[in-house]
């Protein structure tokens, strides 16, 4: 978003709505968006807030005068305040963009959606994955139908709907000529099942050549919850490629397993930022002594950013322990856990060399990490 900015310093009355810095009811707003103005407050935005139905058909006529560029500003906007701010409800106009002749714009749309638990938006969703000319959108819609795929498996909504979902994603993931990033975000969503048919989707994806692939299976196996995949998960986070290091410091926190701490610990100084982040992050999901004496280490660091991310991580960790000491050694978990370990000791003397090569090639700015997924 580079013109149209969001004005922070902007304070919540006690009415949950900004305190404007002009009149920014709905008409006024209405006129702005039409205007050659080219900053967005959040006031401006909030005048859109919560529409009713005969706001929303007077928004849509403005809407369909708009050029591409200005609504794809607007939406990301939108997105954005909602991602910030509880209050601001954009449900409807989402809902209305869905249909928006703009590919970014319905993919901001989509996003925008992205914690209303509407059981209608999972056929709207599920039309996008199989008919949206545009595979970003089709991305998006395979990704947001996994968080209604985790709801089925809650049941939180009926088991008919998770059934109608995962028929979907499959026939995304075999049809043989879907976009890769279609196919990596309906993989993802997938791994919520976690039975034998994704074990052997994830397995393929690990076993592709493509690192992104390969990312996505490691994503996905973290996802899971599946002990099945700890040994293999374990062993990447000696990766030379600081994506797959990311994505398996990720998942060894979801899948919770306490032989990995050792190395959780020394990727905390790993010179990929968001590789440290996740490693550190882990640590609080992980548990135990060892992690908590080392997030502690790392709050009292020099460097701003770790201290705040480990403090997150820590207060996590004690959280879930239910007391803000641990009174005991959480261990390892099993006799096969204790034998992962002594492998991952293998392990890591076997990439040191590679670990070091990686290094070299970063602080050259030769390797570069890729965070979009």
């Amino acid at each position: 978003m580079d013109t149209y900015m969001l004005n922070s310093n902007e304070k919540i009355g006690m009415s949950g709505r900004p305190e404007k810095m002009y009149d920014a009811d709905f008409q006024s707003a209405l006129k702005y968006l039409v205007s050659d103005e080219i900053s967005l407050s959040s006031s401006l935005l909030f005048a859109f807030s919560d529409v009713t139905r005969p706001e929303l058909q007077e928004f849509a006529r403005i809407w369909q005068t708009l050029p591409a560029d200005k609504r794809r500003r607007v939406s990301l906007a939108m997105m954005e305040l909602a991602e910030e701010r509880i209050e601001a409800d954009f449900t409807r106009i989402f809902r209305y963009l869905l249909d928006d002749e703009d590919a970014q714009v319905r993919v901001n749309a989509i996003n925008g959606l992205w914690e209303v638990e509407d059981t209608a938006l999972i056929r709207l969703f599920i039309g996008a994955l199989r008919s949206d000319p545009d595979a970003q959108v089709r991305a998006a819609a395979a990704e947001a139908l996994g968080r209604f795929l985790l709801l089925a498996e809650t049941k939180r909504i009926p088991a008919a709907d998770g059934d109608e979902i995962q028929t979907a994603l499959l026939a995304a993931i075999r049809s043989g000529a879907e976009d890769q990033l279609v196919v990596r975000r309906a993989i993802e969503s997938l791994a919520y099942l976690g039975d034998e048919t994704v074990r052997n989707i994830v397995a393929t994806a690990y076993a592709n050549d493509d690192p992104k692939m390969r990312a996505t299976a490691i994503f996905a196996m973290g996802r899971s919850a599946d002990p099945y995949w700890k040994r293999i998960v374990a062993q990447e986070l000696f990766s030379p490629d600081p994506q797959i290091r990311f994505e398996a410091a990720r998942a060894i926190g979801e899948l919770e397993f306490q032989a990995a701490v050792p190395r959780l610990i020394e990727l905390a100084d790993d010179p990929d930022r968001e590789v440290s982040s996740a490693a550190i992050t882990s640590l609080g999901q992980i548990g135990g002594k060892e992690a908590r004496r080392a997030l502690i280490a790392l709050i009292e660091g020099p460097d701003e950013v770790t201290r705040e991310i480990a403090q997150d991580a820590l207060d996590e960790l004690e959280f879930a322990s239910g007391s803000n000491l641990l009174l005991v050694d959480i261990g390892l978990e099993s006799a096969e856990e204790a034998l992962l370990a002594e492998e991952l000791e293998d392990d890591e003397a076997e990439f040191d060399d590679a670990d070091d090569e990686s290094r070299d090639l970063l602080d050259n700015g030769d390797l570069r990490p890729r965070r979009k997924r």
